[in-house]
């Protein structure tokens, strides 16, 4: 399952836009802590076979910019400044408080990195979450961190590209959940790393699909039962195989916008050469690696 570099450009664009992909799991990456399962012993018996969480940055001409802070923050650092080593990291726009998402940010403190006022991007809750709760309120108070207030359907734009936060219905417990739109000069994406079941969003994702040409989208789960002795209405994401039905009805070309990401470490589409990878593409869909280079 040797997860290897992916780029989608078919020549070198350094002075144009682009997302690069850097992380693909799970909040808690592949594997999981606690998880001695053989799905998961590959992993733990070979470093090269691990996954890091879900996480994307937009490279521009001179910046580049995080989309969530995971807790793989120094190993997708690196690899984003190997990519790009033009491109000083400028800012990180967050999703919502679940560790996977905001963690990373620990690495900005006087313990690590002692940034100085570093842009980060937030929802009204989840901006009261860092400035009310320790141990990130201190980012705030010692000035390592600029919170930037956030409000749906309201664009930031960043040189090239303009960045529009939106609201998803999720397991809200300490922030609000947002997914990002990001439109560059030629192209345009959306990453939605968590959301519930689609049906519980007033948007159609289909019709969010057409309008894009990348759609990187949940895909937590492949398959209902795919946690043994425990109830997944508990953790409602759209199995992939619900959504796939629900676009199976487009084109081709609208098919090949959906990218899924944001895999448990039970999914079994994680690794490249399985079965569910295997029918996932064939049926004319992409699954997020990490490398992948999608042009803006």
């Amino acid at each position: 399952m040797l997860i290897g570099f992916v780029s989608l450009c078919a020549s070198v664009c350094a002075d144009e836009p682009y997302i690069y992909v850097l992380g693909v799991a799970q909040d808690a990456g592949y594997p999981q802590a606690g998880c001695f399962r053989p799905h998961c012993m590959r992993g733990w018996e070979d470093r090269n076979e691990r996954v890091t969480a879900s996480a994307i940055a937009v490279v521009t001409e001179s910046e580049s910019y995080l989309f969530d802070a995971t807790p793989h923050f120094p190993d997708q650092t690196y690899r984003l400044s190997r990519q790009a080593p033009h491109a000083r990291l400028s800012g990180i726009f967050l999703t919502h408080a679940h560790i996977g998402h905001y963690t990373g940010l620990m690495h900005l403190g006087r313990e690590v990195m002692g940034t100085r006022a570093m842009p980060v991007y937030a929802m009204p809750r989840m901006k009261s979450f860092l400035e009310d709760n320790g141990p990130w309120s201190q980012l705030v108070t010692l000035e390592n961190i600029d919170i930037r207030s956030l409000t749906a359907g309201s664009s930031v734009v960043l040189s090239e590209v303009r960045v529009t936060p939106f609201l998803v219905p999720h397991r809200d417990e300490y922030s609000e959940t947002v997914g990002y739109r990001i439109d560059g000069p030629n192209h345009s994406a959306v990453f939605i790393p968590d959301i519930d079941k689609w049906d519980r969003w007033p948007k159609s994702i289909v019709d969010v699909v057409r309008d894009v040409d990348y759609a990187l989208l949940d895909a937590t789960f492949f398959a209902d039962g795919e946690l043994p002795n425990r109830a997944m209405s508990e953790v409602p994401h759209p199995f992939v195989e619900e959504s796939m039905m629900l676009f199976d009805a487009l084109p081709d070309d609208q098919k090949s916008k959906v990218i899924f990401i944001h895999m448990n470490h039970t999914n079994p589409m994680l690794d490249p050469d399985s079965e569910a990878s295997h029918i996932v593409e064939t049926a004319g869909f992409r699954i997020a690696r990490e490398g992948m280079r999608l042009d803006l």
